[in-house]
């Protein structure tokens, strides 16, 4: 009887066993396969879209980019032949279909303020920077939410400055433009008196950046006018009972001085240099109006896009009219492309890109200081190290131009003395500087720094020659 219980307990334990086993294992094959059954339903998601109506573009883009062009040249997407070639656009001193022919006497050419020294950059992250736009891509005026500001976008900038430490964005105002210059006039109108009895005074200290000038003038309106030179008018005590709007760079254009206001009234901040590629970051910016471009920090010029980050209220209102009567808003594809350029520049804390620029940067002035420490006839523009708040060290400068000065008496037109030398340069009165001054700048291809580099060092050997002697 006693054996008889015991086999009976021992079939229901083994049958409990058993039951517990068959329950466990059904349970995970529930959970595993509702996991399974989401994951072949997000790969079968993923390649039902990989390789339909992008397919094209995408191999088109691929094919175009690949276009060696004798690695002094680029090819583009909206340029190609008759049977879908792509065209070997070359770079200075370059010719030919492929640009493999040069020209050993062109001069280097220095005016330009693209910033294409940055290219490699771009080209070594272009997975992540790549854009598809599809053809009936935000064919509306506005976004979802009733604006014409992406707003992932403007989350994108916010975080941004508070990465690279040069601005103050929070309880700030946002703006887009068609890149800075929009923007300084927008401001300008805003800022204006609209008295037409009396006008706002726009006002620059020298040197200063050619645009201010000729688009305030070109603009000009009932309710401003330039005035000219802030200097001129202090010496004068002059601003009496006038209302002025002041125009300070910072960093400078042309010399990457870190500037400040001669008046204390309105002032419009162009800050479009202050990233810590050009010069060090001591602090955050904290302006009423701070102007900042894609061009001047990712080099991406032709995208025309810039930003103005803003306190008033009234002033954001004024400047938000101006955008909206003038261009109805800013291209919806430009925002698309400048959210996937930030999102890598901001990517790792920006420290591959601003690296990778300021690295860049260093190199040229190292090379460019030692050349014309040789140099009598020619100066640079004086730079002084101090903190930087990004790196978390004591630096110079490196500003995007030189502020060539020519020393000899005879030499009153620099950027004539430069070009007897083959270098291409911007003259000092273009920035309503003398001639004495001339402006080079920094931030072209490699092939052109070199370039730029041979001639001056040429240009440095002879001074003691004359020129007509190159």
């Amino acid at each position: 009887m006693n054996k008889m219980k015991n086999h009976c307990y021992g079939i229901c334990f083994f049958i409990s066993i058993a039951i517990n086993i068959l329950l466990c294992t059904g349970i995970y094959m529930y959970i595993g396969g509702a996991r399974w059954g989401d994951m072949k339903q997000e790969i079968s998601w993923q390649s039902s879209l990989a390789l339909t109506w992008t397919e094209k573009a995408a191999a088109e883009a691929e094919a175009v980019a690949a276009a060696p062009c004798s690695g002094h040249g680029r090819a583009f997407v909206d340029r190609l032949t008759s049977d879908g070639q792509p065209v070997c656009e070359c770079f200075n001193c370059y010719n030919g279909s492929d640009c493999s022919a040069y020209n050993p006497e062109c001069a280097a050419v220095a005016t330009s303020g693209d910033l294409t020294f940055l290219e490699p950059f771009w080209i070594q992250n272009a997975a992540n920077t790549a854009v598809v736009i599809s053809g009936w891509h935000r064919m509306t005026y506005n976004y979802a939410h009733g604006t014409k500001m992406l707003t992932e976008l403007e989350n994108c900038i916010r975080k941004l400055h508070s990465i690279a430490g040069n601005a103050v964005t929070e309880g700030r105002y946002m703006v887009f433009g068609v890149g800075s210059a929009q923007l300084l006039s927008a401001a300008v109108y805003a800022l204006s008196s609209g008295n037409s009895s009396s006008p706002s005074n726009v006002l620059a200290s020298i040197p200063f950046y050619w645009l201010f000038k000729d688009q305030t003038s070109f603009f000009s309106s009932k309710y401003f006018e330039f005035e000219g030179n802030t200097n001129s008018l202090q010496s004068k005590n002059s601003t009496n009972n006038r209302d002025v709007i002041e125009f300070v760079t910072s960093p400078n254009n042309p010399d990457g001085e870190l500037k400040t206001p001669v008046f204390g009234g309105k002032a419009i901040y162009d800050q479009v240099f202050y990233w810590p590629h050009f010069t060090p970051i001591p602090e955050p910016s904290d302006q009423d109006i701070m102007i900042f471009s894609l061009s001047k920090l990712t080099g991406h010029a032709g995208s025309r896009f810039g930003w103005a980050i803003i306190k008033d209220r009234d002033i954001y209102d004024k400047m938000l009219l101006y955008i909206s009567m003038s261009d109805v808003g800013i291209s919806h594809d430009t925002q698309l492309r400048a959210l996937k350029i930030l999102e890598t520049t901001i990517d790792e804390d920006g420290k591959p890109f601003f690296e990778f620029a300021y690295t860049k940067m260093t190199e040229r002035w190292d090379r460019l200081t030692s050349a014309f420490s040789k140099s009598t006839r020619f100066s640079l523009q004086d730079r002084h190290p101090f903190h930087c708040t990004y790196f978390n060290e004591t630096r110079l400068p490196t500003p995007a131009f030189a502020w060539v000065k020519c020393e000899r008496e005879v030499d009153n037109d620099c950027r004539a003395v430069l070009e007897a030398g083959k270098i291409t340069s911007l003259s000092g009165s273009r920035l309503s500087a003398t001639d004495r001054y001339t402006r080079v700048s920094l931030t072209m291809r490699e092939d052109d720094f070199e370039l730029l580099m041979i001639r001056f060092t040429n240009l440095i050997s002879l001074e003691n020659g004359s020129l007509q002697t190159m």
